[in-house]
């Protein structure tokens, strides 16, 4: 199993979303975050006065799926969410060594 953390721009999360329903994903979580990477934000003038502004707005979607499927989605991502400017984002991809649902002890795959 692997679990999924995907930075994207908050504008492209139903296009996100798209590619998850479609993959079967059973199970996402998304927090709004603030960061930057390569661009570093961007500069903005506001009344004569010029403001760095180095924290955009983000959000970070998460989901734990089988490996075939984390490669799917990937590549998916890749193809549909990408501008190829600064800021389209990131996919980090954790190994998981067990997930175990509560409600029924249900352990792996099962629990997903």
């Amino acid at each position: 199993m692997k679990k999924l953390e995907i930075v994207i721009k908050p504008e492209k999360l139903e296009n996100l979303k798209v590619i998850l329903d479609g993959s079967k994903a059973s199970g996402v979580m998304i927090t709004n975050i603030m960061g930057y990477g390569n661009q570093k934000g961007f500069r903005h003038l506001y009344r004569g006065a010029e403001y760095k502004v180095n924290l955009l707005p983000k959000l970070k979607v998460e989901t734990v799926v089988d490996d075939k499927t984390a490669s799917e989605i990937i590549d998916q991502v890749v193809e549909q969410i990408k501008t190829g400017n600064y800021g389209d984002g990131k996919i980090f991809v954790y190994d998981v060594e067990d997930a175990v649902r509560i409600r029924t002890g249900e352990h792996g795959q099962d629990a997903l």
